[in-house]
């Protein structure tokens, strides 16, 4: 940490105007540099948006991370700071940490000081150069910040929503699916977030149960089941192990002849995008067709870091998605999910899911409605580009799986076809006069079995 501790007025960090909250940070510049650009530093973007690192390679640093850096790690060098394994180290997780940087609310201390047990606080310092000092509601501030309310408990709130450990045949491994199983590899996050699923046991030892311990087990369930075709790799993050570990791990799952597909689950891109190193490319790319899915949250999230970690990650051909929870008062407006999503695209990352947020404990203050994620899609379809937009998810307590929402565009059916209406509310025909004897299209019910029907209704999508 910083050798002193600043006052509120001090420690603001750059680029946030105290009369205009929650505005956007560091928007990507047009000058933006592929990472394989053989431009040198002398001749790039100006030193307010890039920092050479001697030592390594051209690291993306926004001015204002280097501003951060300069004011709470006065003694730490650039090398230092690009460093992942050096932001891993220093990771903010204590009051005491925490409130050398931001003003922390009574709410804020009070819930820090009362954690027991509960997910611990833990958080990047590059992370930290994003939140605002003095607003505990800035939305990326409320999503790893504890408040107390995570300590208010619904009767409908579960330590195990999704139901994981009823459909896990053997330790680590969940089977809910017929072809494609998730492979918990670890419980360590780079930065913890306040509505995590897996919040009962992300943190609880730091990943001192990661370094390939209990995999045996789990890759030859794998190995023994010929129907798995698509191993999703997630945790805690993958991406938090060292190169050499995820490397092993990796092999051992493409050696397997019945495995077509890995895919990663990952939110390190966002919080500790250093760690997407030239090195770990390269070793990813010996293992296509390698996919990667990456929690995003909020459109302040696309750093000019970040978009350097996703162009290399890109270019390695690697396959981008984006999977974002809908939560109460940080991205529940239509306003901030397209700025995110259009953001997302311009760094070739494809939004995939838009989950509605589990109901965890001490989830409450983070659920939203369905009808509002009802709304927002509603409000992207038809007026932005088809593959911005994602699907809308409820991942189904007790262990249903994926269950995609739409908007209702069918509105009935006349003697001429079904009656649609598109995303500016107009009525069109469909001349679709022609259906199975028996079966009921709008009410989704066979009048001679009495069973539903569901030939419009989408099955669930892959996890």
């Amino acid at each position: 940490m910083g050798t002193k501790t600043l006052t509120p007025k001090d420690s603001k960090p750059p680029g946030r105007s105290r009369h205009r909250p929650h505005r956007s940070i560091d928007p990507i510049p047009s000058s933006f540099i592929s990472p394989h650009s053989s431009v040198s530093c002398a001749r790039s973007t100006p030193a307010a948006i890039l920092e050479c690192n001697p030592r390594r390679t051209l690291e993306k640093t926004s001015e204002r991370s280097r501003q951060f850096r300069m004011k709470f790690f006065p003694d730490v060098e650039p090398t230092d700071w690009n460093d992942w394994e050096w932001q891993m180290r220093n990771r903010l997780t204590n009051m005491r940490a925490l409130s050398s940087i931001v003003q922390l609310s009574e709410d804020e201390r009070t819930a820090i000081q009362n954690n027991m047990g509960s997910l611990p606080l833990c958080i990047t310092p590059y992370y930290a150069s994003l939140l605002d000092p003095e607003d505990p509601n800035q939305p990326l501030r409320r999503t790893v910040v504890p408040v107390m309310k995570e300590y208010s408990r619904a009767p409908c709130e579960s330590d195990d929503p999704l139901g994981e450990e009823g459909a896990s045949p053997v330790p680590r491994i969940v089977h809910r699916y017929p072809d494609r199983v998730l492979f918990l590899v670890t419980d360590r996050c780079a930065t913890h977030c306040r509505y995590c699923t897996r919040s009962r046991m992300v943190g609880r030892n730091d990943g001192k149960a990661s370094n390939g311990h209990g995999w045996d087990q789990a890759i030859a369930y794998i190995e023994s089941n010929r129907s798995i075709r698509d191993v999703l790799v997630s945790g805690g993050d993958p991406l938090t192990f060292a190169d050499e570990t995820l490397g092993r791990l990796l092999r051992r799952l493409r050696s397997i002849p019945h495995v077509e597909i890995l895919r990663i689950g990952t939110k390190v891109p966002v919080v500790l995008p250093q760690r997407i190193t030239p090195a770990l490319t390269r070793m990813l790319k010996r293992f296509h067709p390698l996919w990667i899915n990456i929690h995003f949250t909020h459109p302040d999230e696309i750093t000019p870091e970040v978009a350097h970690a996703c162009t290399r990650l890109a270019d390695t051909g690697i396959p981008l998605g984006s999977q974002t929870v809908l939560l109460a008062g940080i991205n529940d407006d239509l306003e901030t999910i397209k700025r995110l999503l259009l953001g997302l695209l311009r760094i070739r990352v494809r939004p995939y899911y838009l989950y509605q947020c589990d109901p965890i404990p001490g989830s409450s203050h983070f659920r939203t409605l369905v009808e509002k994620g009802l709304e927002i899609i509603r409000g992207l379809r038809g007026h932005t580009t088809g593959f911005a937009v994602p699907t809308y998810v409820i991942d189904a307590p007790g262990g249903g799986g994926k269950i995609p929402l739409l908007p209702n565009y069918l509105e009935g059916r006349d003697e001429k076809g079904l009656i649609l209406t598109n995303y500016e509310g107009r009525t069109f025909t469909y001349p679709d006069p022609q259906q199975r004897p028996g079966t009921d299209i709008l009410g989704d019910r066979d009048e001679e079995t009495g069973e539903d029907a569901h030939s419009l209704h989408p099955q669930p999508p892959a996890d």
